[in-house]
């Protein structure tokens, strides 16, 4: 028997707005409809971009996001609405063989996952539990002794005076930053900031890290941010 939102649910969810993001039509319709007859108004992409693009101009009070999308996957939009600052909580649909998926997509900011195939009631539940949470608090502006980094505006500075990041850099240094303290090894990143597996491209942070260093460290050659944990990888160390 499917539950029917009682009249205090209909006030309590009415105001809830939620994008929903998937490219099989058939699971738009029928979770759509499902979400709807709770009380949800929901609103729909059907690939990343769109997605992307929905949850950067309206506003929302979750998000339910594939993994598997066209166009940008789902990864990588969690990871760009968090390093853009929005803090709407995600939650993941993600196939039974995407074990390494779901990681890293909690690492990236994503706020919980649900495996398909699921029931709609236990994602409902889901829902219902996400949008019960506080709001996240995330820090707009970092400081690490003379630096500072304002994450919505995407922007560095040190000693007052701007330092020029690329996107990927700054993306690199945002992961770090979100990660500090932890050893992460170079697949991690890897597959947190470009989405590579390969450890062909493992090259790829060290020359990442090396020009971070240049820029952010007073001595980059005994570096006091991003230290090098002997074959394991990196670690963002907070002054």
């Amino acid at each position: 028997m499917q539950r029917r939102p009682r009249p205090s649910d209909q006030s309590a969810t009415m105001s809830k707005h939620i994008l929903f993001v998937e490219d099989e039509k058939a699971l738009r319709t029928t979770l759509g409809d499902r979400l709807r007859r709770e009380g949800y108004m929901v609103e729909f992409a059907a690939d990343g971009d769109e997605g992307f693009e929905k949850a950067m101009t309206s506003p929302f009070d979750l998000i339910i996001l594939d993994i598997m999308l066209p166009r940008r996957n789902g990864l990588d939009v969690c990871r760009e609405l968090r390093s853009a600052g929005r803090t709407t909580p995600i939650l993941l649909l993600t196939a039974r063989s995407q074990t390494v998926d779901k990681i890293v997509g909690l690492n990236l900011g994503a706020d919980d996952y649900v495996t398909k195939p699921f029931d709609s009631m236990e994602l409902v539940a889901r829902v219902e539990a996400l949008l019960r949470r506080p709001p996240m608090q995330v820090a707009r502006v970092h400081h690490f002794g003379s630096i500072s980094i304002d994450v919505q505006q995407s922007t560095v500075t040190r000693d007052g005076k701007p330092v020029s990041l690329s996107a990927r850099e700054f993306q690199l240094l945002r992961y770090f930053i979100d990660h500090a303290g932890m050893t992460l090894s170079r697949e991690e990143i890897l597959q947190a900031v470009w989405g590579y597996d390969a450890d062909t491209f493992t090259r790829t942070v060290d020359m990442h890290v090396a020009n971070l260093r240049q820029k952010l460290e007073t001595n980059p050659r005994e570096p006091e941010l991003i230290l090098t944990v002997h074959r394991a990888g990196y670690k963002f160390h907070r002054p």
